[in-house]
């Protein structure tokens, strides 16, 4: 992308998205990190993530510019440290502009930022002071502008915890820093200093509480944070002329935070990830973005938990189509050598099937039930059949071409009534033989040809009757045998093609327990990797939990102390309550796979039994 593209617009009070944005976004395969910056108007956002992109120029900046930059912009670049990443940077417009007459959806840009990112720069100017805390009033409002599960009006979520599972990490970058980092006359880092400043006071009249409440917020929501303060770039006269100068031109200072903010940035800001830790690629986001925005223009509170179930079932559909597009592909080369034999076909078809599994795997989740998997089986077992079929054509149509070939110069003697003398019988018998065995001979017949050999035999055995029957050279009894010697022929060929199918059906028995087997493999190993995820997330969650628990015993806030102690010990419950129920539903789903499986091989048993069961070859009486 080579400049920034409008991502959600706000006009008219109302945000819409950009479909040239989403587009962009839905052709984006790679991973992505996402990165938002928010902050009030004229605080140099746009600065900042143009350093991000790595370009001087990008990002409007400028106030006389930035009142017309509205909504969310969007710059995706290469991640200049993880391969195969995309960057995506997301500007916001000003927070708190007068200037821009209508601010009601300030809330909504601020949610907005926070539900798309992984790493959340909230920026601001001046101290970290009272009155800053505060402007960051959106904060406290965000229990009533996001939900993470879908929830009936008499349940409790317990949003506060949970929104610090799903919530990015958080970054303040403070400009035209001028105070000394010291507290006590002992120096502290940027770090300390953001700490210091959300520090709770104890007491538990309303000024306090007014006080605590943003900064709890902050604490609860943000369980990772961390601070940048930037001295002032250049001098005050140069501040008008801020966005054309030259880097050489600004302070090292500020040069060197900047820096230092990009190289945290790039190789601190994790890949953005939803419930469960599934990570997102570019197309994912922007179906997120499309249902967080089209929730808010309806008057709905966006729903992390909905979110991720719609995208899913998108996201899944096109697991099925990338799965089904590789199996196809896969079998392209060995269709095109149609006919080719069982044992080519089915080599083939293993090995496509299980590219194809793998290519579903990678990309599907939270496919609970299975049934997206379900219909990537029903595809390419539609698919097989239509392959199957078109090899068994492709090979009767050689056979037929091959028996045409070879009985050429038998039609041709009869057509001139070679074999309509004494002895003639004795003669079209010799090549009749002679013509099946260098049919047999012949290599790459594909599928069946023992069938096709038997129903053109059965299609020249009037033929060969009336030459028997015409021959004066035989007597009677001769007939008779000949007749008889005959019917066991047919019967020993009848039996070949049967042998033949229950050989072919034998091998689909076998394929179908191999596929199956690489099917559940593929599925425990995908249930497997999400169960890492999830206990790696709530893992990260537990322990940031616990990190404010020990802050809130050290700073002597024994009730609020005990409150989280009481939160950590839920979490925990309903971690393995879910973990459990997680665990039920992947041990039913395993097993109705199987016994679909044990269903389709007892079927293809019974019509193996039935050919095994056709009556025998009588014994020729040659007497």
């Amino acid at each position: 992308m080579d400049s920034p593209m409008c991502l959600v617009n706000n006009a008219d009070g109302e945000l819409r998205v950009e479909p040239e944005a989403i587009d962009y976004l839905k052709g984006l395969k790679q991973k992505v990190v996402v990165v938002a910056v928010v902050g009030l108007y004229r605080t140099g956002k746009s600065y900042l993530m143009n350093k991000l992109a790595q370009k001087r120029n990008g990002f409007a900046l400028g106030a006389t510019i930035q009142s017309k930059t509205k909504g969310i912009w969007m710059w995706c670049v290469p991640h200049p440290e993880k391969t195969d990443h995309t960057l995506v940077l997301l500007d916001t417009e000003g927070l708190g502009d007068v200037e821009k007459g209508d601010a009601k959806n300030d809330a909504w840009i601020f949610s907005l930022a926070i539900l798309l990112s992984s790493t959340l720069v909230y920026n601001s100017r001046g101290t970290i002071d009272n009155d800053a805390v505060e402007k960051l009033q959106y904060v406290n409002e965000l229990t009533e502008r996001i939900k993470v599960k879908s929830t009936t009006d008499n349940e409790e979520e317990g949003e506060g915890t949970q929104f610090a599972q799903f919530f990015p990490n958080f970054v303040w970058t403070v400009r035209d820093f001028t105070l000394k980092l010291e507290i006590d006359g002992g120096e502290i880092t940027p770090d300390q200093y953001l700490e210091n400043s959300l520090q709770l006071k104890k007491g538990t009249s309303k000024k306090i509480n007014d006080y605590n409440l943003p900064r709890q917020c902050i604490r609860n929501f943000f369980p990772s944070r961390k601070c940048f303060v930037f001295p002032f770039p250049t001098t005050p006269d140069n501040m008008h002329r801020l966005d054309s100068m030259d880097e050489a031109e600004l302070s090292e200072s500020f040069r060197e935070v900047a820096d230092t903010f990009c190289r945290f940035i790039f190789q601190e800001s994790r890949m953005k990830t939803v419930i469960g830790g599934h990570t997102l690629t570019g197309e994912m986001l922007g179906h997120l973005v499309t249902t967080y925005v089209e929730t808010i223009a309806k008057g709905n509170v966006p729903c992390l938990g909905n979110a991720v179930l719609a995208m899913a079932k998108i996201e899944n559909q096109a697991a099925v189509d990338e799965g089904l597009a590789v199996y196809q592909k896969g079998m392209e080369d060995v269709k095109a050598l149609f006919p080719v034999d069982i044992n080519q076909l089915s080599e083939n078809q293993l090995r496509s099937e299980t590219e194809a599994t793998q290519a579903f795997m990678k990309r599907s989740f939270k496919d609970e039930n299975g049934e997206f998997l379900k219909a990537l089986a029903e595809a390419i077992g539609n698919h097989t059949a239509d392959l199957v079929k078109q090899n068994k054509d492709a090979s009767e149509k050689k056979c037929e071409a091959l028996l045409e070939n070879l009985s050429a110069q038998m039609d041709h003697w009869m057509k001139e009534g070679r074999y309509a003398t004494p002895g003639g019988y004795e003669l079209y018998r010799n090549h009749h033989d002679n013509m099946v065995e260098q049919y047999r001979a012949e290599p790459n017949k594909g599928v069946g040809a023992e069938e096709f050999l038997e129903l053109f035999l059965k299609g020249k055995s009037a033929e060969s009757n009336s030459i028997l029957q015409a021959d004066k050279q035989l007597t009677k009894k001769d007939k008779k045998l000949q007749a008889e010697m005959k019917k066991t022929a047919e019967l020993e060929q009848e039996k070949a093609a049967s042998k033949e199918k229950q050989a072919e059906m034998e091998h689909n028995i076998e394929n179908n327990r191999i596929s199956q087997e690489n099917y559940l493999k593929e599925m425990e190993e995908k249930m497997e990797k999400e169960r890492k995820q999830q206990q790696q997330e709530f893992n990260r969650t537990l322990d940031r939990r616990m990190q404010e628990q020990k802050y809130l015993l050290e700073m002597g806030h024994k009730e609020k102390a005990e409150l989280m102690r009481q939160e950590i010990e839920e979490i925990k419950k309903n971690n393995q309550l879910e973990r459990d129920a997680n665990t039920q539903n992947q041990k039913a789903l395993l097993e109705l796979f199987k016994q679909q499986a044990e269903e389709q091989n007892k079927k293809m048993g019974i019509l193996i039994e039935e050919l095994k069961n056709r009556p025998q070859i009588p014994p020729c009486n040659v007497m």
